[in-house]
């Protein structure tokens, strides 16, 4: 029986408090940015939200490296959490907080062994378009020839991107809008990849469990052909036997 090293008790042992936390940051970034009324005290009570879930999400990156005993193999396979957890170190906008935590997160999430893949897929989707629309409306709403100027405007936007249809209704206009988009456009290709490769796969599936059903049914009327014609012949020599006594 394998027994389990101690990052991996780790593992399981933080996986659904981590898990959990992703609503506390989501309600700490939008709320800023929703209520525009909203104080000082509020706007850096919800700071301090984003960076200690970050930092637990870091700091669990580093116990795991601690915990494990190949390092060098650890930080090779796991160079996106390390890209992560440095980024808002070196430049610490909320944009870059954003982008480590949601990388933190789906890293995380992806080693869940309960969350399938269309559950996965599913999260990925919903976050990134909240998310996305938060982070556009942020930078986009005071921009003096932007054109998103509520939520309902960055949500419609973020649809419209994520899937790559772009009616060009709704645009933005400054360079941290322009790089939100080509997130949310490529995130959108890599979802939408998954999800056909999914369905691709299932009737795979479905095609092999048939021809499988079929080989099967094939080979037991063959060995039923046979146990006939070896009854007939057993008839066959014994009526000759008989005929000839």
């Amino acid at each position: 029986m394998h027994q389990k090293s101690a990052q991996e008790r780790w593992e399981q042992w933080t996986q659904r408090p981590l898990l959990g936390l992703p609503v506390l940051f989501a309600l700490a970034y939008a709320v800023p940015i929703v209520d525009t009324s909203a104080g000082p005290s509020v706007t850096f009570a919800c700071t301090v939200v984003e960076w200690v879930v970050w930092g637990t999400f870091a700091a669990d990156y580093l116990v795991r490296l601690a915990l494990t005993s190949r390092r060098r193999e650890f930080v090779r396979t796991h160079w996106l959490d390390l890209c992560a957890v440095v980024l808002p170190l070196l430049q610490p906008l909320r944009l870059l907080r954003l982008v480590s935590t949601l990388m933190l997160v789906g890293r995380r999430a992806r080693m869940a062994s309960q969350i399938q893949v269309t559950t996965y897929v599913g999260g990925a989707v919903v976050g990134l378009l909240m998310f996305g629309s938060l982070a556009v409306l942020s930078v986009e709403r005071d921009s003096p020839n932007g054109n998103i100027r509520t939520l309902g405007d960055a949500v419609w936007w973020s649809f419209t991107t994520m899937t790559t249809v772009g009616y060009g209704d709704h645009a933005p206009t400054t360079g941290l809008g322009r790089m939100i988009a080509v997130g949310l456009m490529l995130s959108g290709i890599a979802l939408l990849g998954v999800v056909t490769a999914n369905i691709a796969a299932w009737f795979i599936e479905r095609f092999e469990k048939d021809d499988v059903e079929e080989r099967q049914q094939t080979e037991a009327i063959r060995a039923l052909t046979d146990e006939v014609r070896a009854l007939r012949a057993e008839v066959e020599a014994l009526r000759r036997t008989s005929v000839g006594s």
